[in-house]
């Protein structure tokens, strides 16, 4: 089944709002930003599904208009259940000049024998703020699913103006690759990985070694910081818990969005 979520972001007198909205099955869009006195737009991908099936083509669009600011929730845990064939979801992302974008989703929890192909394709102007982050779990552990997936893909490209500054892919094949191996997940069975990058020139050396000194707090982890050759960097954690990364992964975007770097996590 293809699946489609359309949003637009715009942004009046210092308010972002949303300007326009189109779902089919099984998507909804809720607002959940409503206490909030920053003048951002919060809004929360819903769905009636309790995950994603063999088939199922999800089909996501999201405009964010100059100078408008969107922070986008997940509803769960993302499922992938089991699969005669394979699952996709494309997400397009355009930010206008002035604008920002943040999507920090919960862990994926890939189920025994799916496939999955995720491509995130993101058009970025100048001036512009953009958090994206994924975490990948084993699967269903206490169902004694480790590594039973068949494949999973997350691509990730950022584009500014019309050059690829930014390209990470994520590609694990359990029935070919020794995850447990050195250079991979080592023994590690959750892989986290996020990412920030501004067109503002903003530095950040401080970002990076703010972070740098939180996750040296982190228990049972393995983790690297990479400074992009633009202004960003990425996080790459591995570990043995999504909540534990979901919960890091919340706290950096928080400091981030509010730009202190100096806030307590």
């Amino acid at each position: 089944m293809v699946s489609t979520l359309k949003i637009e972001i715009e942004e009046r007198d210092g308010e972002s709002f949303l300007r326009d909205a189109y779902v089919t099955q099984p998507f909804r869009i809720m607002p959940v930003g409503q206490y909030k006195s920053d003048g951002a737009s919060y809004l929360m991908i819903m769905s009636s599904s309790p995950g994603i099936l063999s088939g199922d083509v999800y089909d996501i669009q999201v405009n964010v208009k100059e100078n408008a600011r969107l922070q986008l929730q997940s509803q769960s845990y993302q499922r992938l259940f089991n699969m005669e064939g394979s699952a996709s979801q494309i997400m397009n992302v355009k930010m206008e000049k002035g604008s920002s974008f943040s999507y920090v989703p919960h862990p994926v929890v890939p189920h025994e024998d799916s496939t999955f192909k995720s491509h995130n394709k993101i058009n970025i102007e100048d001036d512009c703020d953009l958090t994206i982050s994924e975490i990948i779990t084993c699967g269903r552990k206490h169902h004694g699913e480790t590594f039973k997936y068949a494949h999973f893909q997350n691509l990730l490209e950022v584009y500014h103006h019309d050059r690829l500054i930014l390209k990470d892919n994520v590609l694990l094949r359990p029935d070919i690759m020794p995850l447990a191996a050195m250079g991979l997940l080592e023994g590690f069975t959750h892989q986290g990985t996020f990412v920030y990058l501004n067109t503002k020139n903003e530095d950040v050396k401080e970002h990076i070694e703010f972070f740098f000194k939180v996750l040296e707090g982190l228990e049972n982890v393995a983790f690297g910081i990479s400074e992009l050759e633009s202004n960003g960097f990425v996080i790459r954690i591995l570990g043995h818990g999504g909540e534990q990364m979901f919960d890091f992964f919340r706290k950096v975007q928080d400091v981030l969005w509010e730009e202190k770097v100096a806030i307590q996590i």
